[in-house]
């Protein structure tokens, strides 16, 4: 068993392997320094350029509140270079298997993100499907029957969003290998190119003036005071208000979150589809497929056949982690990829998926690209949100353990409203409240001295993963 200390997460590394996500950058936020030099003060300073952070920024903007504040936002690489960069393109609600309150507010994510798109008309490939998770035994059949139909009993118009399918006829209507042992199709999902959605907010906030974007500035350490102090190679800044939107990185930071948010890399894949082939109907998740652990799930989306650039219909195919040999659990490096998860990846759609076209004596797919990504793995299986306790001005929005597309929107969007609410005099333990009350926060995610406490009580990471336990990581 390895100690805590070795499950730490290190900065992100100076390089990295070639995310699709990547192939057409944003050439504006390329190298960006708003500013020639890092600002030696800011009101509010966001680390971290993914979905969280970028989200943070954008509700900063919008709020009358936040008002002549300067935000400036700092990040270790290029602006959106971790793992909303390099994820695999799901805004899929999980619907039963971490509570209503979560279902219910993961449902609002996915509304919040599909509304921007559509306000905005932002070229991300935005596609509205149902999301269809196959089941490869019948153990991790009869536990997802089982939870829904405790979510029927609790929350009937959540449950009322998911079909069971277990009729090899309705299975293979879906493009499903009827080899699985059933599927769930849930309403409400949504496919993307993620790094194109954020730098859309990124280059719109900086344009208007609201945020200094200072890129290739790794924050190193952060000395606390009545204003913090952040440590980079290109200088400091300081700031009475620190948003960390780091996930995966966190305890890079915070040593004292090393066992409660663990990195874990991932592997991912551009497949081309096979010659003559039709577009996928869903989104789609696999559970325990192909012997692989009940909790180790791989993840499917579909990229356009036309009307986008390079429309190509990639398959953004990721998973695999049960067929790799490389540790994945504590580790911080996504400039490594794992050969055996990537030649499991090229070969298992075939064998997962109802693959229509030219498919006669294909044993695997061609790969335009083969990268990984760093999730943080949460230890509650929650991410946390709000004020570190006993560190004034210091919040957190991280550890979405694989799935933050539906949401690190919102939870960003919570940080904003609990740190503008305090500042404007309302007790943080008040705001919290109400905000529960309203499905703005689901009271799981909240960070409270409590749950530090009850959290580090828990199997660590790594024990959960040998065990087994499904922490669901769609990312």
């Amino acid at each position: 068993m390895a100690h805590t200390e070795d499950m730490r997460a290190t900065l992100p590394t100076p390089t990295s392997t070639d995310s699709f996500w990547h192939s057409e950058p944003n050439e504006f936020l390329i190298g960006h320094h708003t500013t020639e030099d890092l600002p030696a003060e800011a009101d509010i300073v966001i680390v971290g350029s993914g979905i969280t952070g970028t989200s943070a920024a954008r509700y900063l903007a919008e709020d009358e509140r936040a008002n002549g504040k300067r935000t400036v936002m700092l990040e270790a690489r290029e602006a959106c270079w971790g793992a909303t960069g390099r994820n695999g393109g799901h805004c899929q609600p999980l619907l039963f298997d971490r509570g209503y309150e979560v279902a219910k507010f993961e449902l609002k994510n996915v509304d919040a993100v599909r509304s921007y798109i559509q306000e905005h008309n932002v070229p991300c490939e935005w596609r509205s499907v149902s999301g269809c998770r196959q089941f490869w035994t019948e153990e991790v059949m009869a536990e997802a029957e089982k939870e829904i139909a405790h979510l029927q009993k609790i929350a009937p118009d959540v449950a009322a969003r998911i079909t069971v399918i277990k009729d090899k006829a309705e299975l293979e209507g879906q493009r499903v290998n009827l080899e699985c042992i059933g599927a769930t199709l849930t309403a409400g999902a949504g496919s993307l190119w993620p790094y194109k959605l954020v730098t859309f907010i990124l280059e719109k906030l900086v344009k208007e003036g609201s945020l200094n974007l200072q890129t290739k500035t790794p924050v190193t350490e952060i000395t606390f005071g009545e204003k913090h102090t952040l440590h980079t190679p290109r200088g400091k800044i300081t700031a009475p208000t620190v948003i960390l939107a780091t996930n995966a990185y966190t305890a890079a930071l915070l040593p004292n979150f090393a066992d409660l948010i663990v990195p874990c890399r991932g592997q991912m894949s551009a497949l081309f589809p096979p010659k003559n082939s039709t577009l996928l109907p869903h989104s789609y998740g696999m559970v325990a497929a192909l012997g692989q652990p009940a909790n180790n799930d791989d993840y499917l989306i579909q990229r356009p056949y036309s009307g986008v650039p390079n429309p190509a219909a990639h398959y953004m195919f990721g998973g695999g982690r049960g067929m790799g040999h490389l540790a994945t659990i504590g580790a911080s490096d996504d400039s490594v990829s794992d050969p055996d998860s990537a030649a499991y990846l090229r070969r298992a759609l075939l064998q997962v998926m109802k693959l229509d076209g030219d498919t006669e004596g294909l044993t695997e797919l061609k790969a335009a690209k083969e990268w990984t990504g760093i999730m943080g793995f949460s230890r509650d299986d929650h991410p946390w949100v709000g004020q570190l306790p006993g560190i004034k001005g210091l919040w957190l929005s991280a550890g979405y353990t694989g799935h933050g597309m539906p949401n690190a929107t919102l939870c960003g969007k919570a940080v904003v409203d609990m740190l503008l609410g305090e500042a404007a005099g309302t007790p943080l333990s008040t705001l919290q409240q109400s905000m529960v009350e309203k499905g703005d926060i689901p009271k799981a995610y909240l960070l409270t001295e409590e749950r530090l406490k009850m959290a580090g009580s828990l199997p660590t990471v790594k024990e959960q993963d040998e065990v087994g336990v499904h922490m669901n990581g769609v990312v």
